[in-house]
């Protein structure tokens, strides 16, 4: 798609509202969500009903950004979900004359394509020659000296909604590091596939790690610019510091519009339905039971080799992004979820089935499960035999109490 020219189809009204919008948030003030207008005695007809206008992500809304990398060494925080229609984004700022020095990767790397928790390397990008430095491994946090020559940080990732899943633990990191070396953060919004509710037990300080650093819940409802404000805003960064940010939104946007994902955010979330099922089977992840990594329905088919209900199988093998599957090479029996609905909630029926019928309950769970939980509770309530309303009931009033204070930092129209 040639973006330039889709951009020019953008009124002069429509602009004006949308540079507006950025120097609103340029101050780092927590904004509440826009109230609903009254009711006027004016009467359209049908012919006069408005016509939705098109969502555009920040990264597509070139005019609101572009002036503020003029003149500035820019470092991207960025990923293979960073286009602009089939362009990346990098190829797109380096032919309007922005001056990029580095790249700057998560978890999967700069294209993308790394195994989910495998150590990524510095490179050299081998189409710009541009230096990449890794910010996942023991590099999570990037250092005075990798950012000292750079006036701008720049985030644009796609995110999918949920606390465990790290690109938003990248981003705290490079607040904190911008915080810390006064350097401004520049972040483009993009949609929440997951952004429709909000569920989940919220963290528990002491289980706090790279796939839980906040104390939110699981399904935070959020996009990635409204959880830099909520971070900034609740001082969460080292030291109770805060980062300059601007967020560049999304225009033509609610909380209620659904979003298919255009790239693949991880190699093992390749769909709609991964994407929507990963808020409640990444738990399997601290159990013996597989997502399916390693076989071509990853996050749509969950089972063990010790669970005893043997009517759906199937065996993990290497593949590219899964190189070493859990229970490589051997038959798990379980679900196949490739065409469940999803229900907009975190669900526990499938966590609660398959440690009642696994025959391995001893060693069900490993020490990573209270990392994704966020709490040591859930672990004992399944032990114990707890139904999933009575677990759901535990999870007040921190759900409550989070949900207020979301409402602070709304940029767009909710679900509620």
């Amino acid at each position: 798609m040639n973006f330039d020219l889709s951009l020019m189809t953008m009124t002069q009204p429509m602009l004006f509202l949308f540079t507006s919008a950025v120097l609103a948030f340029s101050a780092c003030t927590p904004k509440q969500a826009p109230a609903t207008q009254p009711e006027t005695a004016q009467v359209q007809t049908e012919a006069a009903a408005p016509v939705a206008k098109p969502m555009q992500t920040g990264a597509e809304q070139l005019d609101l950004y572009l002036p503020k990398l003029a003149g500035k060494r820019v470092g991207m925080v960025v990923n293979q979900t960073s286009t602009i229609g089939q362009t990346h984004l990098v190829d797109t700022l380096l032919a309007r004359g922005v001056k990029i020095t580095t790249i700057f990767a998560p978890e999967h790397g700069f294209r993308g394509d790394a195994d989910a928790g495998a150590y990524v390397k510095d490179a050299k990008d081998t189409k710009t020659g541009l230096p990449i430095i890794s910010l996942y491994g023991a590099n999570k946090k990037p250092k005075a000296e990798q950012i000292k020559d750079l006036d701008v940080l720049l985030f644009d990732i796609q995110d999918v909604g949920t606390r465990y899943y790290t690109y938003i633990s990248t981003m705290h990191y490079v607040m904190e590091a911008a915080a810390e070396n006064g350097k401004e953060v520049l972040i483009l919004d993009r949609p929440n596939p997951n952004g429709h509710y909000v569920d989940g037990p919220v963290l528990e300080k002491e289980h706090t790690s790279f796939v839980g650093m906040h104390p939110i819940p699981i399904v935070h409802g959020l996009t990635v610019g409204e959880l830099a404000n909520m971070i900034n805003g609740e001082k969460w960064l080292e030291g109770q510091r805060q980062a300059k940010i601007t967020v560049v939104p999304v225009a033509n946007y609610t909380h209620k519009m659904p979003y298919s994902l255009p790239v693949k955010p991880s190699p093992n979330l390749p769909n709609d339905q991964a994407i929507k099922l990963y808020t409640s089977i990444c738990f399997f992840e601290g159990t013996d039971v597989s997502v399916g990594r390693g076989t071509p329905t990853p996050f749509q088919v969950i089972g063990s080799p010790y669970y005893t209900k043997k009517t759906f199988s199937f065996k993990p093998v290497s593949t590219p992004g899964a190189t070493n599957p859990p229970h490589k090479d051997v038959v798990c029996y379980g679900k196949d979820l490739t065409n469940v609905a999803v229900a907009d909630k975190v669900d526990l029926s499938y966590l609660l089935d398959m440690y009642q019928n696994s025959s391995n309950k001893d060693k069900f769970f490993n020490n990573f499960f209270e990392k994704l939980a966020g709490t040591s509770k859930l672990r004992e309530q399944v032990i114990a035999g707890k139904t999933e309303a009575e677990i759901r009931a535990t999870w007040e009033p921190g759900l409550s109490n989070y949900k207020k204070m979301r409402k602070q930092y709304l940029m767009y129209p909710d679900f509620e």
